[in-house]
């Protein structure tokens, strides 16, 4: 397998925890490369002294040496300022993710690991892209990805039926969405992706308590729960459960993923759970792409304390996927 890793945000900590996934992963039977900078990386290898020899490529098909790390250069900084938001630094985390994206595309790569951007950085550089998740559906020409979560100490897998909402729009979009065709879709996913035959899948309710019945709030009884109803034929889906009743009992054992209505629904419980070893997945994309669950981590930038576990988790997520695809 060929691994292409985006730089994400050149002041924040994504050079730092791919340096350190490397040293991890080099000598297994993979290739890895970093779409990029190449004066980014060269700047935090020798500032925090992480033992990477550093090669330059002009192209992607160039022949990989082990213990050495390529880098292909897609656009150079003027400066580079850990800790700080910039619109070079946006720019060049989404040159970044556009380059690497390309190269899983074209069958260069054979899977996508995206270090995290700044939205602030990414605004400042002229794009309204809020995130990976949107800009590669953008890009793939798919209407719909799923963001989950999963973290692989425990296998918790956590789905989300919105994204990066403002609550009071979240209501709106469960009434207007195809949710037959979102858990239809998941169910696929999983199957292509995690080699799951029979995926079981538990959906949270919208509505304190899932509505209580109705006392507070209509949407589990008017869209979620006929929805399960049609699905239940066809596939494993069960609910509305209220959501900090199935994560306080922890019913998610019993299932193989969990789907929550809007991001804090899911987030929440799955970073105090999994907060070291979360990796976020993009579902439905025809390229595999994984990334660590946090942030670009400007408050300890270049200082050398920033945890590879979640990039690294994520790498040998984003190999599995690619060997499950292969299948």
């Amino acid at each position: 397998m060929r691994i292409v890793w985006s730089i994400g945000d050149p002041h924040g900590i994504g050079p730092e925890i791919i340096l350190k996934s490397f040293l991890k992963l080099d000598g297994s039977c993979h290739s890895f490369l970093v779409a990029g900078s190449y004066r980014v990386m060269e700047y935090y290898r020798d500032a925090l002294n992480i033992p990477v020899k550093l090669e330059l490529v002009k192209s992607a098909t160039a022949p990989f040496r082990q213990g050495v790390l390529p880098v292909l250069s897609v656009a150079e900084p003027t400066s580079i300022m850990p800790g700080t938001i910039s619109a070079e630094a946006g720019m060049i985390a989404l040159e970044s993710l556009r380059a690497a994206a390309e190269l899983c595309r074209e069958g260069v790569c054979d899977a996508l690991v995206t270090a995290p951007i700044n939205k602030e950085s990414i605004a400042l550089a002229g794009s309204s892209e809020k995130g990976h998740t949107g800009f590669l559906g953008r890009m793939f020409n798919v209407p719909s990805p799923t963001m989950m979560f999963y973290d692989p100490v425990t296998e918790l897998k956590v789905a989300l039926a919105t994204i990066h909402e403002p609550l009071e729009r979240v209501p709106g979009l469960i009434r207007t969405m195809d949710l037959d065709a979102f858990f239809s879709a998941m169910a696929t996913s999983l199957q292509n992706d995690f080699a799951i035959a029979t995926p079981r899948i538990a959906v949270l309710g919208l509505n304190p308590h899932a509505s209580d019945g109705g006392v507070m709030g209509c949407e589990e009884q008017e869209i979620i729960r006929p929805c399960i109803e049609r699905l239940s034929a066809n596939l494993k889906v069960e609910g509305p459960y209220p959501a900090d009743g199935f994560f306080g009992a922890k019913m998610y054992r019993n299932y193989d993923i969990v789907v929550a209505m809007y991001h804090d629904q899911g987030l929440l419980p799955f970073k105090v759970l999994a907060f070291d070893t979360g990796v976020n997945v993009t579902l439905g994309l025809p390229i595999v792409r994984t990334s660590p669950d946090h942030g670009t981590g400007f408050a300890i930038a270049g200082k050398g304390v920033a945890s590879e576990r979640s990039c690294y988790e994520a790498t040998q997520l984003a190999i599995t996927i690619a060997q499950n695809r292969k299948k």
